[in-house]
């Protein structure tokens, strides 16, 4: 019986890294300054773009955006309502965004017309880790209502990621939720991660966010 090794896992990994590095350039050539947004379904990541978007526009930046949703346009029409540029992106069975699907997505942006992209992955706190899609800093949402312990149970994600936010604060005693818990466990994976606490309804927290994002 012959042995024989199939190495596709590699291929798709360095195959997506390399159309990551492409899609960095690119968004380099156009001055474009690109941000991914993961997180769980319901974490905040949506509400984050919409609290951003005006704060940009405050500063004289343009913002555009990628929404990535495995079906329909729910948050592409919450963010287009913002009158920024966007494109949706349904992913099918895929439970992530990959590189090539954002390629893809780039051609239909007017990147020489805004300044800042941001590309709001698929609702999923597993598949996305393993998937750059050539943005300069990912960002990861949790909530309070999703449980204190929802950290711990994806530490890949975290250790993936620049900065972490941990949005719907307000929310964390109704839930029985350990803000001071769900922070350990984010410095406990990545020690360096910048994180911030955030209610995405009152916009606390998120100019100390964007200052970190846009520093």
């Amino acid at each position: 019986m012959h042995h024989i090794d199939v190495s596709i896992e590699k291929d798709i990994f360095s195959s997506n890294r390399r159309i990551a590095d492409e899609n960095a350039t690119h968004l380099k050539k156009h001055k474009v300054r690109a941000f991914d947004l993961l997180g769980g379904i319901g974490s905040g990541k949506t509400a984050l773009i919409e609290q951003l978007v005006p704060r940009l526009a405050n500063k004289n930046l343009k913002a555009s955006a990628i929404a990535g949703d495995v079906y329909g346009d729910d948050d592409f029409r919450r963010i287009t309502s913002l009158g920024i540029p966007a494109e949706n992106v349904n992913t099918g069975k895929e439970c992530h965004l990959d590189a090539h699907m954002v390629e893809h997505a780039l051609h239909h942006l007017p990147l020489d017309a805004v300044d800042i992209l941001f590309v709001e992955n698929v609702g999923n706190m597993v598949c996305p880790t393993d998937f750059e899609l050539g943005a300069e800093k990912r960002i990861v949402v949790v909530s309070s209502t999703e449980g204190d312990d929802v950290v711990n149970k994806h530490p890949m994600m975290f250790r993936g990621c620049t900065i972490g936010v941990l949005n719907k604060v307000d929310l964390a005693e109704a839930v029985g939720a350990d803000l001071e818990r769900m922070e350990r466990d984010m410095h406990r994976y990545n020690p360096s991660m910048k994180v911030f606490r955030t209610n995405m309804k009152t916009g606390d927290g998120v100019d100390a966010l964007l200052d970190e994002i846009l520093s």
